[in-house]
């Protein structure tokens, strides 16, 4: 493995792969990025503490909704979120011991409508394992890099992929957490890293501890292969889904492999994004027959404001009969909600979205992104989820959703305020003027986070 990617590394002068550039992919990183390496924070008495990082982060969000379509009522809602996160992590200095703990804190108020686990999840770890460490058990790669492997069990919030299938949900004021294994054989700097997981999602409670939801585990193994450098990076994956059959849920076992390849073409400025995941198994007495894809292609533009354009299409197959023995629906696991819709309204099953956005950096520290997204039901008798799971068994209603413009800016006002303006727009199609209500939505938010670090 040394020599071949010693190989590729001097055939093409590579140097160490980037992020991707898609829209809204980029992984949180671990430790989360509010934290701070303890000497980093200009605090006297931590200078010395390399073995330490820290971090305390506190968002508001204003939300005006005005006809939310996630709501049974029409009407307008004006809730104020608040969340607040601290994270310590302890490394280093008992190795191959590491710890760390991650708290939040996710409260609403001044809303019309029930308290839910999206907005509110009060003091409750996010984050708590025990980790065994290891910087040299495994030779070091191509690049001179150390490839080390870990170990952790407790719980855990993390993002793999593009953020569609496992993410923490950024946006969203409560997150994904998950309890279990997570091993790790290799790092970021590394020609290729491997993730292997054994956990059981958290179910949120808004009072009381989380706990995992009964009887239903996802493993995965996840890789990453960087030795072209920015051209390409690969992520073959597999996914699954085990649930056991308890309290009127019938037994579920998904298997989802994949592959996920971004990067920069060559000699260019353009740079692209592209996944497909193939899902096969059993869902009660149904076969598991389902699919989604997606792919973005971007272009930057040579100006001062750095003007990136972007094209992205997303596909994930929905039911294409309820009254066979075959289930086509997607399983979307636990990704994110935007950007597949700035007003939240779409996840990914059956769907059908294309978008057009636009990227600038007008300023420094001021950042600007909007565009326009189009969705279609893939199947028109299977479901929309997100808006209380309306359906049309008979397929009368069509296909249409409707379609979307959404802005958002960015204005970094010092290294540790931020405040976000950003509003959306959503016109209905066919099967939600039949199947929920018509009428446009609006959205709109002010969202300010503070950095104690």
């Amino acid at each position: 493995m040394r020599l071949v990617s010693w190989l590729i590394l001097s055939l093409f002068a590579l140097s160490p792969s980037l992020f991707a550039q898609g829209y809204s992919t980029t992984r949180d990183p671990d430790p989360p990025k509010y934290a701070r390496h303890a000497p980093d924070t200009e605090i006297d008495f931590l200078k010395d503490a390399a073995w330490l990082d820290l971090g305390l982060d506190y968002r508001f969000r204003y939300e005006y909704r005005d006809d939310d379509l996630r709501r049974l009522q029409a009407g307008l809602d004006d809730p104020f979120l608040h969340r607040t996160r601290a994270y310590i992590g302890i490394h280093d200095v008992l190795d191959p011991f590491r710890f760390a703990v991650e708290m939040q804190d996710s409260r609403r108020y001044h809303s019309r409508y029930p308290r839910d686990g999206r907005d509110v999840n009060e003091f409750e770890f996010i984050r708590l394992y025990a980790e065994l460490y290891f910087k040299d058990l495994l030779p070091r790669d191509a690049r001179g890099n150390a490839r080390p492997v870990s170990l952790r069990y407790g719980i855990h919030n993390f993002e793999f992929l593009d953020r569609r299938l496992i993410g923490n949900n950024q946006w969203r004021n409560t997150a994904n957490t998950f309890q279990g294994f997570h091993a790790a054989l290799g790092q970021q700097a590394n020609d290729w890293q491997l993730d292997l997981l054994a956990v059981q999602p958290l179910n949120r409670s808004l009072y009381e501890w989380d706990r995992p939801v009964e009887q239903q585990w996802v493993y995965a193994a996840i890789g990453q292969w960087r030795g072209w450098g920015e051209k390409m990076t690969l992520e073959p994956y597999y996914l699954a889904l085990s649930q056991s059959a308890y309290a009127g849920v019938v037994e579920r076992l998904v298997h989802s492999p994949g592959l996920r390849a971004y990067g920069k073409v060559s000699g260019s400025s353009f740079d692209y994004d592209v996944s497909y995941t193939n899902q096969f198994g059993r869902n009660g007495a149904c076969n598991v027959r389902a699919w989604a894809a997606t792919a973005e292609v971007g272009y930057t533009l040579a100006h001062p404001w750095k003007p990136r354009v972007s094209l992205f299409y997303g596909h994930a197959t929905g039911d294409r009969d309820p009254n066979d023995n075959t289930d086509n629906r997607f399983e979307r696991f636990f990704g994110f909600g935007r950007p597949w819709s700035a007003n939240d309204y779409i996840v990914y099953e059956n769907i059908r979205a294309p978008k057009l956005r636009v990227e600038l950096t007008p300023l420094k520290n001021l950042r600007i992104d909007f565009g326009y997204s189009w969705y279609w039901l893939d199947s028109a008798t299977d479901r929309l989820a997100s808006e209380n799971n309306a359906r049309d068994r008979t397929g009368s209603s069509g296909t249409s959703i409707g379609h979307e413009f959404d802005i958002r800016a960015r204005w970094q006002i010092t290294k540790k305020l931020e405040t976000t303006l950003g509003y959306a727009r959503f016109l209905p199609g066919g099967f939600v003027e039949s199947q929920i209500r018509s009428g446009d939505t609006d959205f709109a938010y002010l969202e300010v986070s503070v950095n104690a670090f």
